[in-house]
């Protein structure tokens, strides 16, 4: 039974486990029923995520939904790490929970784009990467304010970072993994940034949902 809890294999796989559940948590969906708000899947860009419960117009609400998502991808990975479990198995975990807000198993599998979680993990993997990530994204955010033109921005800044900072290694190619995905996420955010159709940043959401 002892072989069994300490074989890595299994800790690994569980932590993995564990990780995508936590993920799952849509917690947009979730602090939106807490405050008696709109299902953000219903307006702005259907998104369940931050940025869209800000076009709510309740700025606590979406704060709140920043924090828990970016604590989702955070929290798993410090403990995969507290564990002492391998570089492989850190990166698992973090992509785990990445995955899960991604595809949530609770949530049918629609989920969001994943940029807070994302930065969670990697403030997981290495607090300097994720610092100079969050500081790429905040700087386009702050002269732009447009979330998407942020979030590519810092996508495609996040492995660049993370192999100058790390070197080549599992957690350098979890970060080019998630860094692919947050692209493809943001295909239909690609077209309306060339066409001039993008919702800035504050902008309050239309009742009903806009597709893309």
């Amino acid at each position: 039974m002892d072989s069994l809890v300490t074989d890595p294999r299994l800790v690994t796989a569980v932590a993995t486990v564990c990780s995508f559940l936590v993920g799952s948590l849509s917690f947009a969906v979730i602090v939106s029923r807490l405050f008696g708000l709109s299902d953000p899947r219903t307006y702005g860009s259907g998104n369940p995520g931050a940025t869209n419960v800000l076009r709510s117009g309740h700025k606590g609400a979406a704060i709140l939904t920043l924090l828990l998502d970016a604590l989702k991808g955070y929290v798993p990975v410090a403990i995969a790490q507290h564990w002492g479990l391998d570089q492989i198995a850190v990166t698992l975990v973090g992509l785990a929970a990445f995955l899960g807000h991604v595809w949530p198993i609770f949530f049918r599998f629609e989920g969001g784009k994943g940029v807070a979680t994302a930065a969670g993990v990697l403030l997981g993997f290495q607090p300097a990467v994720g610092g100079l990530v969050l500081a790429a994204w905040l700087l386009m955010a702050v002269v732009f304010r447009y979330s998407s033109l942020a979030a590519l921005t810092a996508s495609l800044a996040a492995p660049i970072i993370q192999w100058q900072l790390m070197g080549a290694g599992a957690m350098t190619i979890g970060v080019a993994i998630m860094s692919a995905l947050l692209i493809w996420r943001h295909a239909a955010n690609i077209r309306k940034l060339l066409a001039g159709q993008e919702s800035k940043l504050g902008q309050k959401a239309a009742a009903t949902l806009q597709q893309p």
